[in-house]
């Protein structure tokens, strides 16, 4: 192994060398985009009013594709507790049980008689 002098300069060199690759590489991918832009007839203005798409997608066939929906259109909404518990916990009624009514109705008690009266 060389010394730290060594070392250094063939760092220098090799970072010397990896600056040529890019440059080069720079060039032929801007030539690349350039020759696809024509090709596509896509223009500067298009890509300043492109919005980033997902890895995949384009403008074009996104304009194809129907709308997403979303999961529900209660999605997100905050419910009114249905259920209390004795030590002033509360629950939806909605998703999983939560543990301390699980564990309530495992002892036998039911469910119904931690009920909020309307």
């Amino acid at each position: 192994m060389g010394n730290l002098v060594e070392i250094q300069q063939q760092i220098e060199k090799l970072q010397k060398q990896a600056q040529e690759i890019k440059t080069r590489e720079f060039d032929r991918t801007v030539r690349d985009i350039l020759a696809k832009m024509a090709a596509f007839g896509i223009t500067v203005n298009d890509l300043k009013q492109a919005k980033t798409p997902a890895r995949g997608s384009s403008k074009r066939s996104a304009a194809k594709k129907p709308a997403a929906k979303r999961a529900s259109a209660r999605a997100g909404t905050v419910v009114a507790p249905k259920y209390r518990g004795p030590n002033g916990e509360s629950w939806s009624g909605r998703g999983l049980m939560p543990r301390w009514l699980a564990t309530l109705v495992a002892q036998g008690q039911t469910k119904e008689s931690y009920l909020i009266a309307p």
